[in-house]
Order: structure tokens, then C-alpha cells, then sequence
């Protein structure tokens, strides 16, 4: 399953996996970015019109890849620096399109944990384009509106990760609110440890045994509580990528405060 990874681990294996920096052009170019890294930007990867944030399409994410040199038989490391939640989309989104996630990894305190170790570089690496051939699974974690409408009344954890203003102002019924950040330490900026986090989650009553189901707005956020999980063991873990944006807009109910 897609893991988080540490910068020691990917110094180790740079030349045996594909690095791929999410934050902006700008960024990529302007401050600098891990060695050998290839630039494939949040906004490159999300659908820019109609449902905003939602997967790209197949054929856009194959060819995005592809133009990185990268094909379905890589592994891939990928990093933001934004906590990793952007970089999580990355990831997420190429499990969706059949990506084996046991080739996929986040790299833990984003990119700033790199820049104070290691030495970061300016300079663009040579790429061979590739063709990237998507597959898609035979099971996907996606789940639609209505497998969401039919888990309220039943045992599965609905799980907010938005803020608690967020939540408060409208949530799916019956849902658990669990902010995707307190999972992360904001010094570091990689996860908490196992132990707190485990806390955090059995607090919010989420078990390994748990069916657990996530949204957020539009789907970013919800995927680095995705990789979260994973990384962790929990198997049974559903994503409602329409997320409330879907939600509201379809004129399901909506709940209030805490």
C-alpha cells in the first residue's frame, strides 16, 4: 500500500525510484527541487473546469506521466511542500488510475525535510518519454453519493476531515470530524507519531476494524488522511471524492454544529 517514506530512505534509492515534485512551476524552478525530480504541478492533475478538483481524466494523467519518463512498472516518490497533502492527491490519484500502490510513497515532512539534510538542486533532469498504459483496478476505495447516503444509518465511519469551523458550518449526518492536519506535526511537518495517532483516531472512534468512509470539499484533503490510514494498516477505507461539494449541491442533508 502507498507508504510515507523518510528522507534517508529516498536518498538511499534516488536512482531506483521517480521523484515528482506537485508544488508550483514557479517553486520547482525558482527555489530549487530534489535531485533528478521532474515537475508535474497540483493544478496539472485535477479537472480545471466542471467538477474543479476531481480526477483529470485518464487519458490527461497518462500523458502527464508519460512526459515524465514515468511508466506503470515505476516506483514513485512524490512531495509538496504543503504538509503533504498535495502530493497525496498526486498519489491517490495514480492508485485510482491502477498505479500499483505498493510503488507509490510520500515523502514525510515534505519538501523542507529534504532542503535541511540534503542538497537541492536548480537544474532539470534529461527524460525519456515514456508511453504510460493506465489499467484500472479491478476494486477502487471511490464510493458515490448514494453508498455514502446508505452508510449513515449503519456501522461505518463517516469522517470529515475539513476544519471544525468547516464542520460546524455543515456536515454530512452523522459524521466525525477529524481535521487531515492534526495528524501532522507542524514543526516537522511529517505524521505524528503512531501511538498519537492511533489516539487521535480511536477518539474519533476509528478502528482497524472500522469501515471508514472520507470526505472533504474537493477531495484534497481527504487524500493525505487516505495515505495516512493506509500507511497505518486500515484496510476498509472508502473515498467519497464529490465530497460535500457533491453533496450540497445534489440537496442531500445536511447537518450543523457539533
Amino acid at each position: 500500500m502507498t507508504d510515507f517514506v523518510s528522507v534517508g530512505w529516498l536518498a538511499d534509492r534516488l536512482e531506483a525510484v521517480h521523484v515528482v515534485d506537485v508544488r508550483d512551476a514557479w517553486e520547482y524552478e525558482g527555489i530549487g527541487h530534489l535531485p533528478d525530480a521532474v515537475s508535474i504541478p497540483f493544478d496539472s492533475f485535477r479537472a480545471s473546469e466542471g467538477d474543479a478538483g476531481m480526477l483529470p481524466g485518464a487519458d490527461v494523467f497518462a500523458d502527464l506521466l508519460s512526459a515524465a519518463g514515468i511508466t506503470a512498472a515505476d516506483d514513485i516518490v512524490a512531495y509538496d511542500d504543503t504538509h503533504g497533502v498535495f502530493a497525496a492527491r498526486f498519489l491517490v490519484t495514480a492508485e485510482l488510475y491502477g498505479h500499483d500502490p505498493g510503488r507509490l510513497h510520500l515523502l514525510d515532512g515534505d519538501f523542507s525535510a529534504w532542503q535541511r539534510e540534503r542538497e537541492t538542486t536548480d537544474e532539470s533532469p534529461d527524460v525519456t518519454r515514456t508511453d504510460y498504459e493506465i489499467e484500472r483496478p479491478a476494486e477502487s476505495p471511490l464510493v458515490g453519493r448514494e453508498t455514502v447516503a446508505a452508510a449513515i444509518d449503519t456501522d461505518a465511519v463517516i469522517v470529515d476531515t475539513r476544519e471544525r469551523e468547516e464542520y460546524e458550518e455543515g456536515h454530512i449526518p452523522g459524521a466525525v470530524q477529524l481535521d487531515w492536519r492534526t495528524l501532522v506535526d507542524d514543526e516537522t511537518r511529517g505524521l505524528k507519531p503512531r501511538e498519537e495517532i492511533e489516539t487521535l483516531l480511536e477518539s474519533a472512534g476509528i478502528t482497524l476494524d472500522s469501515r471508514i468512509v472520507l470526505y472533504c470539499n474537493t477531495a484534497r484533503r481527504i487524500s493525505h488522511t487516505y495515505v495516512v490510514l493506509r500507511h497505518l494498516g486500515y484496510d476498509d477505507v472508502a473515498f467519497y471524492e464529490g465530497s460535500l461539494t457533491e453533496w450540497a449541491a445534489a440537496g442531500e442533508p445536511i447537518e450543523t454544529g457539533v
